[in-house]
């Protein structure tokens, strides 16, 4: 077995990430579309606090490397340093430094000289709350009175009218207390913050809703008809996805009037991929199949007005950490995990595979259906194949 190499993030895959990462992606997310483990990128944000560094860019009245490589290549024919710094519009003090920086006329070499140039550029700029400011002990008195860095920058503006000195923004703020390597603020004050975070979380775009756990308009499982909780009538569906390594998963659905299983490939868990791929398995069903849907508090299927448009099926979601009130969904899930192990790759597995399997268990006889199958209960007299 050989041992994977750790390779450090490229410029590239660290654009990337920050673009995602603003956007409000994960970094399941964000790792799975680079190709990268969650550990590798994790380490990245946090090195920064959640904050994207500033690009680098060299400033126009600087040598540019090209320049550079012209000097050291006059320096070798001979020419002198005005006529160097006459060739390329320069002054000749600006050829001098230059050269007394790197080396002198001798030993001057152009790639060398530009990267120690770039090397010199990463200074950090003063942080306008330096420690000691009447600015830094103000913001400091009121985050210990649990005030949000908003409302400090926004009452400084009114109590300091005409004093330009006492302006920060409340961005500024939480730079101060988040990158810990400015030390304007004391690392305690974090304790004030309503979230008490260390790490700047990025806002999720509206357009993608909320996180896991605030679905909008769900409703609730208690408010579901009789006539599913009987199970006296077939076309009530429950539904979950079964994760595996790599943060893979596939999506289980199982009929509770006969334990009738269906499994749906996915390659991702995020809501749009998962409600288009159960909308397109759920409209194969008869339509006395497609009554309602389960499911648990997963965000994966917070588009389920989408769903419930695809299919005419009503979505309606357990209590929190319930699982039990998905108990035929759970005890499947039991059931499949001898096909699919928490430590295997379900990615790799073909949409013809999880139809072999389902069928399978539909054709095992069930003790809780008299022992008869699950494909014999919901369809009765019919033969399924693979």
């Amino acid at each position: 077995m050989t041992k994977r190499v750790w390779q450090e993030v490229s410029a590239s895959e660290r654009a990337r990430l920050w673009q995602r990462w603003k956007a409000g992606d994960s970094v399941t997310a964000i790792a799975r579309d680079l190709g990268r483990s969650r550990a590798s990128l994790n380490g990245v944000i946090r090195r920064h606090s959640g904050f994207a560094p500033a690009v680098r860019q060299r400033a126009r009245r600087h040598l540019t490397l090209s320049e550079r490589e012209e000097i050291s290549r006059e320096l070798c024919a001979g020419t002198a340093l005005r006529q160097i710094a006459q060739r390329l519009k320069r002054s000749p003090s600006t050829i001098c430094r230059e050269l007394a920086r790197n080396g002198g006329c001798q030993t001057y070499r152009a790639t060398r000289a530009d990267q120690r140039a770039w090397d010199r550029a990463q200074r950090p700029k003063p942080c306008v709350l330096a420690s000691g400011t009447r600015l830094a002990t103000r913001v400091a008195e009121k985050l210990q009175l649990q005030w949000s860095p908003q409302q400090i920058s926004g009452w400084l503006e009114i109590e300091y009218p005409a004093d330009d000195t006492m302006r920060v923004s409340p961005e500024t703020i939480y730079r101060s207390l988040f990158i810990q390597a400015r030390g304007a603020l004391k690392k305690q004050l974090i304790e004030h913050l309503r979230t008490r975070r260390s790490m700047r979380r990025p806002k999720r775009p509206k357009e993608l809703g909320p996180r896991r756990g605030h679905i909008i308009d769900a409703v609730s499982i208690r408010e579901r008809p009789a006539e599913i909780e009987d199970r006296a009538i077939p076309g009530h569906w429950e539904g979950d996805l079964l994760c595996g390594a790599k943060q893979t998963q596939i999506a289980t659905l199982v009929e509770r009037h006969s334990r009738y299983v269906v499994l749906v490939k996915i390659p991702s868990k995020d809501t749009q991929t998962v409600v288009g791929a159960l909308s397109q398995q759920a409209r194969k069903l008869p339509a006395q199949l497609r009554r309602s849907l389960t499911w648990d508090r997963g965000y994966e299927l917070a588009a389920h007005k989408r769903f419930t448009i695809a299919t005419d099926m009503q979505v309606y979601f357990c209590d929190p950490k319930s699982p039990w009130q998905r108990g035929s969904n759970e005890n499947t899930n039991g059931l499949l995990r001898q096909y699919f192990p928490r430590t295997a790759d379900l990615s790799q597995y073909s949409q013809a595979y999880l139809n072999k399997i389902a069928l399978r268990l539909n054709q095992r006889p069930r003790k809780t259906l008299g022992y008869r199958t699950p494909a014999d209960t919901l369809y009765p007299g019919v033969a399924l194949t693979g």
